[in-house]
C-alpha cells in the first residue's frame, strides 16, 4: 500500500507543478488554488508512504520520478528544448531511483 501512496504522491506533485506553470505566476487564482490542493495531497500521500518505505528511498523516487515526468511533459506539451545533456542526466536519475529501489531496503 505504501508504494501506491508514493505513486499518488508523485502524481499529485506533478499535477501541482503543472498547475504552477499554467497559473502564470499564480495570476490565475483558480489554477493556483488547485495547485496548493495538489501539493497538500502529495505531501499527505508521501507521509503515508514513509510509514514503511525508507525516507531516502521514498524521497529520491518521489523527486526523481517527478523530475522525469515534468521534463517529459515540458518537452511534449510546452515545447521546451531537450538536449543530450538533459537526456543523460535524466537517465542518471532513473538509474539512481531504480538502484535505491533494488538495494535501498533490506530484502
Amino acid at each position: 500500500m505504501s508504494w501506491l501512496f508514493l505513486a499518488l504522491a508523485i502524481l499529485f506533485e506533478v499535477c501541482g507543478t503543472l498547475l504552477m506553470k499554467v497559473s502564470n505566476g499564480l495570476s490565475h487564482i483558480s489554477y493556483a488554488v488547485i495547485m496548493f490542493v495538489c501539493y497538500v495531497i502529495s505531501l499527505t500521500m508521501l507521509s503515508l508512504a514513509l510509514k514503511s518505505i525508507e525516507i531516502g528511498t521514498a524521497y529520491a523516487i518521489w523527486s526523481g520520478v517527478g523530475i522525469v515526468l515534468i521534463v517529459t511533459i515540458g518537452v511534449l506539451f510546452f515545447k521546451e528544448p531537450l538536449s543530450l545533456q538533459k537526456i543523460i542526466f535524466i537517465g542518471l536519475i532513473v538509474i539512481g531511483a531504480i538502484g535505491l529501489n533494488l538495494f535501498g531496503e533490506a530484502h
